[in-house]
């Protein structure tokens, strides 16, 4: 399963086009796109509560290999299917140890991906595209798929900076709340040679402990007596 960006789509939606030499200048289909979108705002809450004390169930947790926790809010109202799968694959454990493999300067930060490659996903079927019009803006957590619409398993990334080009072909999820510097410090690469990995991911109602790396010890104790030792010419 190909799991990254289709990139060029991407750049293909910062093209501007210029106006046709007699096009049509009335109002009609622009105030049908207002109206449109106002009753589509009316179904979305768009605030997102960065108090971390409310709502745990829908908080989910990052300890990272460096040794930080980084918050997400989950936002259930924007896409309650791929909430349910980053439950339960957060639940099952299958984001423990899964590298960010795919980290680009000014851009987002991926992980999700097992196998590091950036072509694995879970077991579960993929998911139906569940796109809205909340923007990518910094901080944005959102599904990673392949080309088709419908492709998106457990690979998700965060935005390090705006990226309105996503919004509507990406299923936007969720904000970090908690400590979005952690995120800008992850290694950068695709993938990066020494990844950042999740150590575990957790939803914060289940009060699971931070997990944190393990540093690791000298091969031989270096004792007092070694210390105060004699040089040996």
């Amino acid at each position: 399963m190909f799991r990254q960006f289709a990139l060029t789509a991407i750049a293909a939606a910062f093209t501007i086009s210029a106006p046709a030499a007699a096009q049509d200048t009335t109002l009609t289909p622009a105030v049908e796109n207002v109206e449109a979108a106002n009753e589509e705002a009316q179904q979305f809450p768009l605030r997102v509560n960065f108090d971390m004390t409310q709502d745990p169930e829908n908080i989910l947790l990052l300890d990272l290999s460096t040794g930080e926790r980084v918050a997400i809010r989950l936002m259930p109202a924007w896409a309650p299917n791929h909430i349910e799968r980053i439950k339960t694959l957060t639940r099952d454990g299958f984001y423990n140890g899964v590298p960010f493999h795919r980290v680009i300067d000014g851009f987002m930060a991926q992980t999700g991906d097992p196998t590091g490659t950036g072509q694995g996903g879970s077991t579960l079927p993929d998911l139906e595209e569940e796109f809205n019009f909340l923007p990518h803006v910094r901080g944005t957590v959102s599904m990673a798929r392949a080309d088709t619409e419908d492709s998106a398993n457990s690979q998700f990334f965060i935005v390090f900076y705006p990226r309105f080009a996503l919004d509507r072909r990406y299923t936007n999820f969720g904000r970090v709340i908690s400590n979005m510097p952690a995120v800008d410090s992850v290694a950068r690469g695709e993938p990066p040679s020494n990844p950042t990995r999740v150590l575990q991911a957790s939803i914060a109602a289940d009060n699971v402990p931070q997990a944190m790396p393990q540093v690791q010890q000298p091969e031989e104790t270096i004792t007092l007596d070694m210390l105060n030792e004699a040089l040996s010419e």
